[in-house]
């Protein structure tokens, strides 16, 4: 009974701040905790977009996903920074430049990532397909 009890708190519904350490009503979920800041989709993109890039300063990094705002970049490269994700390096330039490589540990996850992707790219015209029948 007490695992099924854990299993309904790990999955109850509640979004955990960018800015928090750790989530306040459930600080042991590594879903809250880990996962749900590594898989939105701008972290995914700039995770697989570094992996095939290698270094990149942030407009380029920019212009290789068009679709994300100045802003929400920055936010984003900041949390992957702050969770280890990502190195940041500024160079002494007018104007000053940074650049973003990928660390170890983000290294570590991107056999999985590249698992994950290729699912989504193996199921995606079922996928869609489905949604339309059932959202259409």
């Amino acid at each position: 009974m007490q695992a099924r009890k854990e299993t309904k708190i790990l999955f109850e519904s509640h979004i955990m701040d960018r800015k928090d350490i750790r989530d306040a009503m459930f600080p042991d979920c590594p879903i809250r905790n880990v996962l749900s800041r590594m898989m939105d989709k701008w972290t995914l993109l700039a995770l697989y977009t570094l992996e095939q890039q290698g270094t990149m300063r942030f407009n380029d990094l920019r212009r290789s996903i068009p679709d994300v705002s100045q802003k929400m970049l920055t936010v984003t490269l900041k949390s992957m920074e702050a969770d280890g994700l990502v190195s940041r390096k500024v160079i002494p330039a007018v104007p000053v430049k940074v650049e973003y490589t990928l660390t170890d540990r983000a290294m570590s996850v991107m056999p999985l990532l590249d698992q994950l992707l290729g699912w989504s790219l193996e199921h995606f015209g079922e996928i869609i397909t489905d949604r339309q029948k059932n959202l259409g």
